[in-house]
């Protein structure tokens, strides 16, 4: 299985190396550019809401990657779990696609969570 994760979390990025099995691909990404740019062969996107913002608190930044995401070529049928901000973190507004999230996991993340969404597929 192949599996990505868009965050700029390092601690998330290392929850994740655990919850994978080890014959699983795994690659993270700070850039959600290259990300979609390597998802050839992906079973299962992962995004960190807050690592997509270009401004703190403003939801732009994600819908410009959802646009991103639903326009590519290869990453458009990867299926893809949203991981939200904090239950504290304010947002301007959040805006949805019908079948665009395949599943939303709050935090906090660990391993555990990142294990039995690889079951998912």
């Amino acid at each position: 299985m192949k599996f990505i994760l868009i965050t700029k979390d390092i601690e998330m990025v290392s929850e994740a190396k655990q919850g994978f099995h080890p014959s699983d691909e795994f690659s993270s990404f700070e850039s959600w550019q290259e990300a979609l740019d390597a998802s050839e062969g992906a079973d299962l996107m992962f995004v960190d809401l807050l690592a997509t913002l270009e401004e703190p608190n403003k939801i732009a930044g994600y819908e410009n990657f959802a646009m991103a995401k639903m326009g590519h070529e290869v990453a458009k049928g990867v299926p893809l779990v949203l991981i939200s901000p904090p239950d504290d973190y304010e947002l301007d507004f959040m805006a949805g696609w019908p079948n665009f999230v395949f599943a939303n996991v709050r935090r906090p993340i660990n391993y555990k969570i990142f294990r039995r969404a690889s079951t998912w597929v």
